[in-house]
This record gives structure tokens, sequence and C-alpha cells, in this order.
């Protein structure tokens, strides 16, 4: 068995063998999208992309994956690698660069892995394909055979993984159309068990906290001859003021 059988990056374990290699076939059969008309990128809408500008375009799979992020570099154009005129040619760096780092910019990936093999369709695309953080098992050459192998990530995290790539593309321009998971605003259980143990005395202040009531107010001394006698329901009795007599002015 080959070398690679043995590294521990290698996903396989247990007896293997090598399947027989086929003899070569005289005429490559063509590649999706050698035929211009029938290319599903040409045909697909911006609306399918998590990024778009005038010349490039990203993509990701339908579904939620097995890595952090898992998206696809196409030329808005129908052309393939070697035809890239040198203005796309140039613009190509720039955005693989700019795409790694976008990718790279997420919680807990460690490195992106840039590919292109060009062997299943002519439009030009190239993948990138995020590996966590501290799961060694995972570097190297055998990255995107673990991408199938290990359980997709939960849906809510991907989604956001991918407006979070677009929203960063766009800050360099281009528009982004990846929307994060929506909220669910659904109170938790315990929000209801508290409401359920609140304190019904207590009518100020905040639910659940028992507010002591202000202590009285101080009462004046009563005046002499005036009954004090609150209890017996009788209404205190307003004092006559009686101007005094001034001399009469000559």
């Amino acid at each position: 068995m080959p070398s690679f059988t043995y590294w521990p990056t290698f996903p396989f374990e247990g007896d293997l063998r090598v399947k027989r290699l086929l003899d070569p076939v005289p005429i490559e059969p063509p590649r999706h999208g050698d035929n211009p008309a029938e290319c599903r990128a040409c045909g697909a809408p911006d609306e399918a992309y998590i990024w778009v500008s005038d010349r490039w375009r990203v993509r990701s799979l339908d579904r939620p994956t097995g890595l952090p992020a898992v998206l696809i570099l196409e030329s808005r154009s129908h052309l393939d690698l070697g035809d890239l005129p040198n203005m796309l040619a140039a613009e190509l760096g720039v955005m693989t660069v700019r795409l790694e780092r976008a990718i790279r910019s997420l919680d807990g990936v460690a490195r992106v892995h840039v590919n292109r093999w060009g062997d299943g369709a002519a439009h030009l695309h190239l993948w990138f394909l995020a590996r966590p953080y501290g799961r060694l098992q995972l570097q190297g050459t055998f990255l995107a055979l673990w991408d199938d192998i290990l359980p997709p990530i939960p849906e809510d995290q991907w989604r956001e993984n991918l407006a979070l790539v677009a929203a960063w593309l766009a800050e360099f321009g281009g528009r982004p159309l990846a929307e994060p998971p929506r909220i669910n605003w659904t109170a938790p259980a315990r929000f209801r068990e508290e409401a359920r143990t609140v304190d019904p005395d207590a009518a100020l202040g905040d639910a659940g906290i028992h507010v002591e009531p202000p202590e009285p107010a101080a009462s004046a001394p009563a005046d002499d001859g005036a009954s004090t006698d609150k209890a017996a329901g009788e209404e205190p009795k307003t004092p006559t003021l009686t101007k005094e007599k001034t001399p009469d002015t000559p």
C-alpha cells in the first residue's frame, strides 16, 4: 500500500486494496459546460450565491457541510483558468486572497485550503475549504474527504458563517446576499417559572422583589384644646385665625 495510508491524516483504516487502473480512453468525454448554452453556472441567478459583483460570484453548497465553510469562487464570464484575460487573471489573485482572509476570520478556523481541479465543469471555479482549529487530523491532502465524512455542522452556524463571509467581502465592494439565521425569540422555560414565583405583595419595584412600604410621616404636635383622637373619625378642627388689632392711624 502507498505510504500515505499510514499517515495520521488518512481517514480510513483496516484492510484496503487498490482499484485496478483502467486503460486510457482515446477521447475524453466533454465536461459540463463545454457547451456554454448548457452551463449551469451561467444560468444560475445571483440569488443562488452568497456574494456577487460585476465579474465574480461566490456560492456555497445547498446544505450544511462537515467543515465550517466550503465555498466556491466563480467568474461571471464563461471562462476557464487558462482563458482569463490579464485583467481577470490579476483580479483572480486578489479575490483568492480576499476570500481566504474572509473565511479565516471565522471563529474556529485555522487554515483555508484552496483547490482547483476543473475536470468536472468547464466554467472556472475554485474551492475554498476551512479547516477547523485544533483538528490536526484534518491537515493536508485529505481535507475534502473529511468534509464528506464529518457530520454536518448546525444549520444556524452554517448560515451565520456564510453571512459573515459575504459581509466581509462586501466591505470591498459587491453585494452580500447571504442572510444570518433568524433569532428565536421564544422565552426560555425558566422565564415562565420565574413569572409564577413573583411576590404578589410587590406592588412596587421589579418583579419578585419585595419593597418595604415607606415610613409614615411624623405628625405635628396637637394644639391645646384640639382633639387628637383620629381613630374616632373626627375631622381635625381648623384653628380660627384672628387678626391683631392695631392702633388707628391718625
